[in-house]
């Protein structure tokens, strides 16, 4: 799972695995360590929300999605995100596409087809 954070906006982007995952509704959590032994976890969670919903506690975000939401997401293949808002955090969740250009030491062989990409 990738994060990207700008001012309120919090962007989270999943692999194949990470959203077959969560349309098992099984959470995904991934962990940024630093030096000094402090560590950052963030983690999608299916959850019985309405919304989603987004929190931050004791150096750890997590990100509540409605569990049918994220089970109907996963199973669509056409289906790219989930937007949402708590708050002032603005939410969207999205399939991980192959980059048009290939990256060197970047594996992308479980990443979302790319729609943008040629069809070869």
């Amino acid at each position: 799972m990738k994060i990207r954070i700008l001012d309120d906006t919090i962007r989270l982007r999943l692999d194949r695995s990470e959203v077959e995952t969560l349309g098992h509704g099984r959470q995904v959590e991934a962990t940024t360590r630093f030096a000094d032994g402090a560590a950052f976890v963030y983690a999608l969670v299916p959850a019985d929300t309405d919304d989603p919903q987004a929190g931050f506690s004791e150096g750890r975000l997590r990100v509540t999605v409605p569990t049918d939401q994220l089970r109907r997401w996963a199973e669509d293949e056409s289906a790219v995100s989930i937007r949402g808002e708590h708050g002032p955090t603005k939410i969207l969740v999205e399939k991980d596409f192959e980059c048009l250009e290939p990256r060197d030491g970047e594996d992308q062989g479980n990443r979302f087809r790319n729609p943008k990409a040629l069809n070869t």
